[in-house]
């Protein structure tokens, strides 16, 4: 089996403009060269009314179990004015030990380096004498997340596929490769919190109900005591006003609403049913008869945790060994697809540096590209040996 190396696929990878939910070439990349390692490579493509077709990739070697997961996604977000970048975005340059350009660590990178390590691993000992490999490979991370991973997984359970654990390739590090392993990931629930009054002359305020004080009444109610103190794998949950908005340009005029939006990042302690009770009973109790609405936005994004165990044990030797660090177990950050795949088996994310993802200039190290194969390498090896 020919070696790949995962700094080349990357740049490879990167030349493929696959801004969601454009496929870019990057999957036909993959898929040509998994198909080559032995893998059963197929593509299948999702559709929802109101929303972009998505291409995405499944590939597997070996029916036995265990299997072992390889995650992630090839889409990328837009480079915004490409004129700003030092080096054009999808251009795929290496320069002084760097490789430039959108997706090289969110996350290209992180699938370049899972597809050299299986394969590196697959032409020291061949094909798994017991168990499987697998990669589950989405175009629709970056979008709205509804024709990429969740429907694979579907389509892949509704197949009879099994997975045992999967490592998601997204960028976790803060500073250095090796300093931290995502085991979990909280919820986040966004929605809009409006208190209806009556419009009317400023000068006649007995004549208009004026909304603006009870929904600061009602913030301060949802603000004044935490949700919680947190748990022992997630720091307490938190909620966040983003904006608050009367659509009123006139100075003598008592607007009919107010409106606040808000998102709550929320840690096992709630699931978006438990919130919503907690924010109307909050609302309720201190709003003193003011009228108000709640409006929520559908929300596929829970918290989750993967309990500290033999896996991640496993993961994080694999680090340590190839890092000298020895990676902090968090649960922080935003969400990712993570929150799908732990509904069917154990899931860890490592990958790289995120320093630079989704700005300009984004760029990772050759050599952590190198050494997060190594570290893939590494977790293969323990994987099937045990």
């Amino acid at each position: 089996m020919a070696v790949i190396s995962p700094v080349d696929l990357l740049c490879d990878l990167i030349r493929c403009p696959s801004v969601t939910p454009t496929e870019g070439g990057a999957l036909t990349l993959l898929a040509g060269i998994l198909g080559e390692a032995g893998f059963a490579v197929e593509r299948p493509t999702f559709s929802e009314p109101g929303q972009p077709d998505v291409e995405n990739l499944y590939a597997r070697i070996g029916t036995g179990r265990p299997c072992l997961v390889f995650a992630g996604h090839t889409d990328v977000v837009p480079p915004g004015n490409a004129a700003a970048w030092h080096h054009p975005p999808f251009a795929g340059l290496v320069e002084d030990g760097i490789v430039h350009g959108r997706g090289a660590c969110d996350m290209k990178g992180g699938v370049a380096a899972s597809v050299a390590a299986v394969c590196a691993w697959l032409g020291r000992h061949g094909f798994p004498a017991e168990g499987s490999i697998a990669f589950l490979i989405t175009g629709d991370e970056e979008g709205p997340a509804v024709n990429g991973t969740p429907k694979l997984l579907a389509w892949a359970q509704a197949r009879g596929e099994h997975f045992d654990h999967c490592i998601l390739g997204e960028p976790t590090n803060p500073d250095h490769l090796g300093e931290m392993i995502k085991i979990g990931r909280r919820g986040s629930l966004s929605g809009t919190l409006t208190v209806h009054g009556r419009q009317g002359h400023v000068a006649y305020p007995n004549r208009a109900e004026n909304p603006i004080p009870p929904l600061l009444r009602l913030l301060g109610a949802w603000l004044a005591t935490p949700l919680d103190a947190g748990t022992p794998h997630f720091d307490p949950s938190n909620l966040e006003v983003v904006s608050i908005d009367v659509g009123n340009p006139s100075t003598n005029v008592i607007p009919a609403e107010a409106k606040a939006r808000f998102n709550i990042r929320f840690n096992d302690v709630w699931t978006p049913d438990s919130l919503t009770a907690e924010l109307h009973r909050r609302a309720e109790t201190a709003g003193a008869g003011a009228r108000f609405s709640l409006d929520l936005l559908p929300c596929n994004a829970l918290a989750f945790v993967t309990a500290p165990g033999p896996f991640t044990a496993l993961v994080s030797a694999a680090v340590a060994d190839e890092t000298g660090r020895t990676p902090v177990l968090s649960t922080t950050g935003g969400t990712s697809d993570a929150r799908f795949i732990s509904r069917l088996c154990p899931v860890v994310e490592f990958g790289l540096v995120g320093q630079t993802m989704h700005a300009v200039d984004e760029a990772v190290s050759v050599a952590d590209v190198e050494q997060l194969t190594r570290i893939y390498e590494r977790v293969i090896d323990g994987y099937f040996s045990r």
